[in-house]
């Protein structure tokens, strides 16, 4: 934990913002934190008034389910994308009310879905730090206190650990649903630098896989999905019916397909077939390029239609 903390101390330090709210050293889950959030406190509210939130694939699941929306609607709706990283990848954070900075889901009385509230509002005023290694498999969690002048929760003579804190918040079963794109993320991040950005199609992928589920779930009972990928009866009936497993799979085909990992069986001779897609489809686009190629040459050297040296090349059949 100590290489952790001078690690992370490093970064706070080098930040480039003044008066950062978030304390610059790693905590462990058995740290103790008192706090107290209700609505008997000054601050009530003040938090959910001026939001940046990041949203997990877990996050935006049970959300558009307690909306009774469809991921696209949702994600059109209530949110804004970003980029996590500089190359590009995908993430999204909750959009504020229009014109404003507060939560669209703010009302007098607190969270109004706040039994399906998201993994950042669960933690607050606690930071979440996924963090790994090179040498290292797995990721592990480590926390950071957020200690904001206008929060005074902290005030309260409410004392616990952080890890009980989680508990109590419900911010353990989110960890866990959130796993897998957390780990994607930091895989990526140590998968070493690559000259320029991914290809649109990757990102757009990883998109599509961790936030826009309904979308992907129709990908997946896609006939060019299963004509790719052997995926048993049963599973792929729970991947109709289930968004949790269907958010589950998603992390391995991700890791099929970017990372070159066994997560899925392909069906035999799907390579084969899926490079001989690409060969036509290269070959196709080849072929419209010469043509509208041989147009334009033709067309430079051609006069306006109905002027002396028309060709008529121009002009319909």
């Amino acid at each position: 934990m100590q290489d952790y903390d001078a690690q992370f101390k490093n970064l706070a330090e080098d930040a480039p913002f003044d008066q950062s709210p978030v304390m610059p050293n790693m905590l462990d889950g058995d740290t103790q934190l008192q706090f107290r959030c209700h609505r008997g406190v000054k601050c009530w509210n003040a938090c959910c008034s001026n939001i940046d939130i990041t949203l997990t694939p877990y996050d935006i699941l049970r959300l558009k389910n307690r909306l009774g929306m469809s991921s696209g609607e949702f994600l059109q709706k209530y949110t804004v994308p970003y980029e996590i990283d500089k190359d590009g990848t995908p993430g999204v954070k909750l959009r504020s009310v229009d014109g404003g900075t507060a939560c669209q889901f703010m009302v007098e009385e607190g969270c109004s879905v706040y039994e399906d509230r998201p993994t950042a509002c669960r933690y607050y005023p606690v930071a979440l730090l996924s963090v790994r290694n090179s040498d290292e498999y797995v990721d592990r969690l480590s926390f950071a206190l957020v200690q904001e002048k206008t929060c005074f929760g902290h005030q309260e003579p409410d004392t616990q650990t952080i890890d009980q804190y989680r508990q109590t918040q419900g911010a353990v079963e989110y960890d866990e649903k959130g796993r897998g794109w957390r780990q994607l993320i930091l895989k990526k991040k140590s998968a070493g630098p690559a000259i320029g950005k991914p290809p649109a199609i990757t990102n757009q992928l990883f998109f599509m896989v961790n936030y826009d589920l309904d979308r992907f779930r129709a990908f997946v009972i896609s006939d060019s999905f299963n004509k790719t990928y052997d995926i048993p009866v049963d599973q792929m009936a729970e991947l109709v019916a289930d968004d949790e497993k269907l958010l589950q799979f998603g992390t391995d085909f991700l890791r099929h397909v970017l990372f070159g990992e066994k997560t899925l069986t392909e069906r035999e001779g799907a390579y084969e077939a899926r490079t001989e897609r690409l060969k036509a489809k290269a070959e196709a686009i080849r072929a419209e390029f010469e043509a509208n190629r041989e147009k334009i040459e033709d067309e430079k050297y051609c006069a306006p239609p109905g002027q002396p040296g028309d060709c008529g090349c121009g002009s319909e059949s």
